[in-house]
């Protein structure tokens, strides 16, 4: 038995684990599943035998996808940032997942079909928005306050003012 993680993002799906962690693994690099957890005897949102444990990574960051039932919804507390470093890669991670059933959402923020929150962040934003020109920084934060999936060329145009 592999020893596991001492940390793991655990999510929670309503019976859509397995999909979900598999639409993460062909998405993005670094990602796997892992195994595939069958359910040991009935419980309240399931069946014996049917997918109740999804261990994958995403991106390195090792993760659990329990398959727990209805009850519990997602929320923007929790979010994946995946920093990207040029335009091509921000619009490949958006359009995956905004293409495949997800939600724009405002400043970078999306979301899966699965319910999951994603910031596709370009490095150019985070730089842009800390730059120590506080005059330059606001410029380019108001810029990312009218969008929804960041565009580069407009964050640094608005960056030099």
């Amino acid at each position: 038995m592999v020893k596991p993680a001492k940390n793991t993002i655990c999510i929670w799906y309503d019976g859509t684990a397995e999909e979900a962690a598999r639409f993460y693994a062909e998405t993005f690099p670094d990602s796997s599943v892992d195994a595939v957890h069958r359910a040991p005897g009935d419980f309240p949102s399931g069946k014996e035998g049917v997918v109740l444990i999804v261990e994958f990574t995403v991106m390195g960051i090792p993760c659990i996808g329990l398959n727990g039932g209805p009850e519990i919804k997602h929320s923007e507390a929790f979010s994946f940032q995946v920093a990207t470093t040029d335009q091509e890669e921000t619009d490949r991670y958006w359009n995956a997942i905004v293409g495949n059933g997800g939600q724009e959402n405002a400043c970078g923020w999306c979301r899966d079909k699965w319910g999951v929150f994603w910031q596709i962040t370009p490095v150019a934003l985070t730089e842009a928005v800390t730059d120590p020109d506080r005059a330059a920084a606001k410029r380019a934060f108001e810029a990312m306050l009218q969008m929804t999936k960041i565009d580069i060329a407009a964050i640094e145009a608005a960056q030099r003012g």
